[in-house]
């Protein structure tokens, strides 16, 4: 088994500034690839953005050192899926963003090894288009540019909406989101996310003053806290509740499908540790009722595509995949984003070729 580790830096065209509450502005996606290539000249590859310290606390340093540290001591040759099923002590004891690195590459050539689509591999009936609705995100920026990117959503056919809020006062949120009712009216679904940037009583009062603008959901308006205060705040809102920060593992997600409340869950590979731990997160949050977004961070090629393969094998109420959307030189290009959908191409694994060439090789063995 060939390994290789590789790292870019991964920026969007068009100006988009990736803006919020918790990340503040951020110019690029630090992003590290690992490969493997084993006897049978099947090529996989996983992708893990790590300049996400405002999410898990880990600097991209800390998370490079890290993954050359454990996978000097892995042996990545077996069966995938038994690795998977039973991830040796040195990987299930990683951090997520590790975990989610490897898994998605193990995920890759299982899928390729088996000659499906990775979505064939999660579930998806043979013949189903690897492809699935998704929202767009509006950044914190001046009036001017939020409407023109909004306008050019719309205009692509992206009309479910997710406006970023929190970041300044509450009145240039309320602003824009009547600037969107009254340019586009009930044609478009808009939801905000306040990466928790409030404490449980200043989020209902901004709760209740969102109310009027019909939000499908409020995304994590409070600071992460206990889930029965969550609970009961979801409980006295006008607005329904998505937790997103307060999911940051696989035990938080688990927790949240065994107890009666109101409150949706956004799921992210890079929280939980990958597709196997986000799969049977999802499967028993909707077993409990529970509605869930699959969704990202704004992440390249490969790793949106592994979300989207989740989404369509799993069909959540609500999926979250425009992070690719717009990418320059992206190392694995191939996702297709038109009519409010993202796509795959139909081939084996996560359908994408990864071209090491845009990447700066770090490691091999």
């Amino acid at each position: 088994m060939h390994l290789s580790l590789h790292r870019a830096m991964l920026t969007y065209g068009g100006g988009l500034t990736l803006h919020t509450a918790s990340s503040g502005p951020v110019s690029g996606l630090d992003t590290l690839y690992l490969r493997l290539r084993d006897g049978d000249g099947i090529e996989a590859v996983g992708e893990v953005r790590i300049n996400i310290a405002y999410l898990n606390g880990l600097s991209p340093d800390a998370v490079l050192a890290e993954t050359q540290a454990v996978l000097a001591g892995l042996d990545l040759s077996p069966d995938p899926l038994s690795l998977l099923a039973e991830p040796p002590p040195a990987l299930a004891e990683a951090t997520s963003p590790v975990r989610m690195l490897v898994d998605m590459a193990l995920h890759d050539r299982a899928a390729r090894q088996r000659g499906l689509p990775l979505a064939g591999l999660l579930g998806l009936a043979p013949g189903e288009a690897v492809a699935y609705p998704t929202n767009q995100t509006l950044f914190v920026s001046d009036d001017r540019t939020f409407l023109a990117q909004a306008e050019a959503y719309v205009s692509r056919g992206f009309t479910d909406l997710k406006v970023r809020i929190g970041a300044g006062e509450l009145a240039d949120d309320l602003r824009r989101i009547a600037l969107l009712r009254q340019r586009f009216a009930s044609d478009i679904k808009i939801a905000a996310d306040a990466n928790g940037a409030w404490n449980v009583d200043a989020a209902l009062r901004h709760l209740e003053r969102l109310a009027p603008f019909d939000l499908a959901y409020v995304e994590q308006p409070a600071a992460p806290a206990p889930l029965a205060e969550l609970a009961r705040l979801a409980e006295a809102s006008p607005v329904p509740i998505m937790l997103d920060e307060s999911i940051g593992s696989e035990a938080a997600a688990m927790a949240l499908a065994t107890a009666g409340h109101r409150l949706m869950a956004h799921l992210k590979l890079v929280k939980l540790g990958g597709i196997a731990a986000t799969m049977r997160a999802a499967r028993a949050l909707e077993a409990q009722g529970v509605p869930i977004m699959i969704g990202q961070m704004n992440e390249g090629g490969l790793a949106t595509a592994a979300v989207l393969h989740a989404s369509a094998a799993l069909k959540p109420r609500f999926a979250e995949l425009y992070g690719a959307d717009g990418i320059l030189a992206d190392p694995a290009e191939g996702l297709s984003y038109a009519r409010g959908m993202v796509a795959a191409p139909a081939r084996p694994g996560l359908g994408l070729a990864f071209r090491a060439e845009r990447t700066r090789t770090l490691w091999e063995n």
